[in-house]
């Protein structure tokens, strides 16, 4: 029987939950585009990118790296989440001036604050080069031939294509490899921040509710390029002036409502949406128990000490959140794979494409395509296993070890670095010493080396460490070692190479951690690599006879931290039977929320005495103030910043999260349960007069409008 009619359908709804939702590539997403005009867009398409002209991309910034920034004034003030900025609002603040605690406005350019080191970067012109990378490139090459060609024609390329000297071009693959494109980059490098406001606001619900909804979070900060007279990219000067952007986005404040459509715009880091099914079987049922269950054995140390100690409780807050982040995340993957039906929907997509792989003359080819990637991760299982073991038990979650693999990476520089290099090491591990206890850090070695011997696959397994006695091993490196003693650790570092060498000789922490270390390298990681070596050529494959198979008329590639726009509109869910979120939070919910001198659910007093008053100007909406909302725009890590768009192509949110029953979203959209969560520009703003009184910054976005 063809692949027609029913059959085609039900392909497209079982493979393409991300249909729905994709993360296009601006110069590619005329198809998106009709897709916003029949939701209601009265944007042009130009609007969304345009290689001669101002467009969206031109006022959306890549935030130091990693976040999504957008200019939102003729001056450049530039709008991104606060944890995007709080690096920048924690190295300004002193016992004097805690811009953490206490917020921070600049009420004129000359208060702004200068950060070393920080840069945004503008994506200016996007190039479909997948014709001439893949010139002379055949199927019959092998994976390193066909590399070495590719290497050579991207070489070509960048010596053919005139960009500015202050520019740069950049060409990354996509669709593993079928498709190739090259951006044109800006870095700007005087960036200042502007405004903040307090922790308890912009970090508001911190750990307890990352991940979740309802959420109450004022997730923003303000900053402000600036650039040399020429308003060309230049380091940190007195005399730089505010960078003149080529466009910037309007703020609206009329807000939103259910059913309204959004355009998200930003930097998406990272998705797998065409992984087959036994992929995600073996992320969510191999890979992912193991790391939820290493960091919830740390967490619940770390939850006991921080319970009964505030000294510890203040300095573990932080390595808390950083753990938790991603052992909530994984869970929240799990549960959405399995209540979305993710393995059993991509297995009868599957078996529909064989079907018209076969039709099509290439049926055996797809099936072995599948078969050898099925070998794969099974034979993946063991070393992927151990892979994260050591890492998660031996460097995120066990402060003294990953003191000795700080060490060894240094040992390994040889002396012709090692004067070079230690101060920068000293420092780190300085900070390392700050930031732990060794009460904390004797009782997480012994639980973490303990579940090394209970769980750590027989073929990757050290029998001469899992024969210690780990309570009599953490009392000597307690005692000993220079990894749990920071005055014997900078007394270390006093010594030239070889006597610092012989003195970890005789260190049993650091020759513990460099066993480890030798094993990872020697042994784990080559075992990892080489299994899984084949995946991405298979992979590549594997999306070519997608798309041959004529099941997809158009392929969206995976992010990659490239510039990608998705589009959804505000909607509530229903997380499970019975129960139904609405999408837009208010300020009535922070309150609520509100327990004195708690880190995570404190509140300043002036935003309560605010409250009290019911002074809430312009910004009141059906009684209070709104606060966050949600949409069903797809979005990952690196959308932390990116502006919500209404369908004017007008700010009205700042994306900064997802709900955790949604957060499988990178391996599996499914537009029932996955959502991101914005900010309110109407709080943005509220904050920012109520809370800053920063009557200068309201000018210039209301004058910029």
């Amino acid at each position: 029987m063809k692949l027609t009619g029913y059959f085609y359908a039900f392909f497209i709804l079982l493979t393409a939950s991300a249909q729905q939702n994709r993360m296009w590539i601006p110069s590619e997403a005329q198809t998106a585009y009709e897709k916003m005009v029949q939701n209601g867009a009265r944007f042009k398409s130009s609007d969304l990118y345009h290689p001669e002209k101002p467009s969206f991309n031109d006022a959306i910034v890549q935030f130091n790296g990693g976040c999504t920034a957008e200019i939102i004034s003729p001056q450049s003030l530039l709008l991104t989440n606060h944890h995007c900025g709080y690096g920048a609002i924690q190295s300004h603040s002193t016992l004097t001036h805690n811009y953490v605690e206490d917020g921070f406005w600049a009420y004129s350019k000359s208060e702004e604050l200068p950060n070393p080191g920080m840069y945004v970067t503008f994506v200016r012109r996007i190039i479909n080069l997948t014709d001439r990378v893949l010139k002379g490139v055949t199927e019959d090459m092998s994976p390193k031939e066909r590399q070495s060609r590719i290497d050579k024609n991207i070489a070509k390329i960048k010596k053919e294509i005139k960009i500015k000297p202050w520019q740069s071009l950049e060409i990354k693959p996509f669709l593993y490899g079928n498709k190739y494109y090259g951006f044109v980059k800006e870095n700007y490098k005087d960036i200042r921040l502007v405004g903040a406001p307090p922790s308890s606001i912009g970090k508001f619900g911190a750990d307890s509710d990352n991940w979740m909804w309802p959420r109450h979070s004022g997730d923003f900060s303000l900053f402000r390029i600036y650039a040399d007279k020429n308003n060309r990219p230049a380091e940190y000067s007195p005399d730089n002036v505010p960078y003149k952007p080529e466009k910037y986005l309007k703020v609206s404040m009329e807000g939103v409502r259910e059913g309204d459509l959004i355009v998200i715009y930003g930097f998406p880091g990272r998705t797998r949406q065409y992984l087959p099914s036994f992929a995600i079987a073996h992320i969510t049922q191999n890979v992912n128990p193991v790391n939820i269950e290493i960091r919830q054995r740390a967490l619940d140390i770390m939850d006991k000490f921080m319970r009964t100690n505030d000294t510890l409780k203040l300095k573990y807050t932080s390595i808390y959140a950083r753990v938790s982040n991603y052992w909530k995340k994984w869970k929240g993957e799990n549960q959405g794979i399995a209540k979305s039906k993710a393995i059993s929907k991509k297995q009868k997509a599957e078996a529909l494409f064989l079907q018209s792989a076969s039709e099509k003359g290439f049926g055996k080819e797809a099936r072995e395509v599948l078969d050898k990637m099925r070998k794969i991760y099974q034979d993946l299982k063991d070393p992927e296993i151990a892979k994260d073991i050591l890492v998660e038990t031996m460097y995120i979650n066990n402060d003294w070890i990953r003191r000795g693999f700080i060490l060894d990476a240094l040992v390994r520089q040889a002396d012709t670095k090692f004067k070079e290099n230690k101060k920068r090491y000293l420092n780190r591990l300085t900070g390392e010493f700050r930031k732990t206890d060794n009460r904390v850090s004797k009782e997480l070695f012994i639980e973490m080396m303990k579940y090394y011997k209970e769980n750590m696959p027989p073929a990757f397994r050290n029998n001469r460490i899992v024969q210690m006695n780990f309570d009599e091993m953490a009392e000597e490196i307690e005692k000993k070692s220079v990894l749990a003693d920071s005055i014997k650790m900078k007394k270390l570092f006093d010594l030239d190479y070889e006597e610092f060498v012989k003195s970890l000789k005789n260190d049993s922490g650091y020759n513990l951690a460099h066993s480890l270390i030798t094993d990872y390298y020697n042994n784990i990681l080559p075992a990892y690599q080489q299994t899984g070596a084949g995946l991405n050529e298979l992979m590549r494959k594997y999306i070519k006879m997608l798309q041959e198979a004529g099941l997809y008329q158009e392929m969206v590639p995976d992010a990659n931290g490239t510039l990608r726009l998705s589009f959804g509109k505000v909607y509530g869910y229903e997380p499970r039977d019975g129960m139904y979120y609405e999408p837009i939070s208010t300020l009535d919910g922070v309150i609520e929320k509100y327990i004195p001198g708690d880190y995570e659910f404190d509140l300043p007093a002036k935003l309560l005495e605010i409250y009290k008053n019911k002074d809430f100007g312009n910004y009141r909406t059906n009684g209070s103030v709104p606060v966050n909302f949600l949409g069903t725009a797809h979005t990952t890590g690196g959308n932390s910043g990116s502006p919500a768009l209404n369908a004017e192509g007008e700010l009205v949110g700042l994306n900064f999260d997802r709900v955790w029953e949604g957060t499988m979203s990178d391996l599996f959209y499914d537009p029932k349960i996955c959502r991101n969560i914005m900010v309110d520009l109407r709080y943005v703003m509220f904050i920012i007069d109520k809370m800053g009184n920063a009557q200068n910054i309201l000018r210039e976005i209301q004058s910029s409008q």
